[in-house]
């Protein structure tokens, strides 16, 4: 099965508001000047360069070439490379790992965590946001149903997304030696750009794994058909407004 594909130059024109929203996690976790901090899911670099404005040291990492190849080419006074965020290690730790809408994209949560804590100084933090309990399920509802009725296929077998509750990733944390000070579960409807292609947009950016085997004609009639389904929860006036729910979570590694 074809895995996710990234379109940088695409995803910067369309959906910085990705980029936008995690402004407010890089406040939660406060850089500080001379910090070394790793982005983790860093896309194309805008809040690595953001956190970098403190006078933090930053490493962006994220497992898409096509990102990183873009995050160099925006900022090329900083460092970015290629990795795996769910098993991972460095030889120098560091003061803060920061990840804005990536972690629901690795769904061996464990291996993410396990790394994540390896990866800290002892008393480090570990601030994240990422897709909740929830999140998108209008989309996705409506992407069984189309499925289901039209191509006698279970979605849920092309799922590439780990959408955890608050309790499942704070006990995921714990169990893991994270002291957890702020966990929090919430809703961020969000107007996708683009009008009524809004979620035609979407699916072309983030769904690749549910059409693998598709013809580009059968592509483009199956987004034809989910984004009439969820025209009647998701459309308002003039837009799509995907509902979003985020997980934003603080950590400190005990020891």
């Amino acid at each position: 099965m074809s895995e996710q594909v990234w379109k940088a130059h695409d995803y910067d024109r369309q959906l910085s508001f990705v980029s936008a929203y995690g402004k407010g996690v890089v406040e939660l976790l406060t850089p500080q000047p001379g910090e070394r901090i790793l982005d983790l899911g860093c896309g194309t670099g805008d809040l690595a360069n953001e956190i970098s404005a403190s006078g933090a040291h930053v490493t962006g990492m994220d497992d898409s070439a096509e990102m990183i190849e873009r995050a160099k080419s925006k900022y090329p006074g900083l460092t970015f490379l290629a990795g795996d965020g769910e098993n991972f290690d460095t030889e120098s730790p560091y003061d803060a790992i920061f990840s804005n809408a990536a972690l629901h994209w690795m769904k061996d949560a464990d291996g993410v965590v396990r790394s994540v804590y390896g990866a800290l100084k002892p008393g480090g933090r570990f601030v994240a946001e990422f897709g909740g309990k929830g999140n998108i399920d209008g989309i996705y509802q409506a992407l069984k149903t189309v499925f289901a009725d039209h191509y006698g296929m279970d979605a849920d077998t092309r799922n590439p997304w780990y959408f955890p509750s608050l309790g499942q990733y704070t006990t995921l944390l714990e169990s893991h030696g994270f002291r957890v000070r702020i966990a929090h579960h919430f809703d961020r409807p969000t107007k996708l750009p683009e009008g009524k292609d809004g979620v035609k947009y979407w699916l072309l950016h983030f769904g690749d794994r549910f059409f693998a085997g598709f013809s580009a004609e059968e592509k483009d009639e199956a987004i034809a058909r989910i984004s009439q389904a969820a025209r009647a929860t998701l459309w308002r006036e003039d837009a799509f407004y995907a509902d979003y729910k985020r997980l934003r979570v603080f950590a400190e590694k005990v020891s």
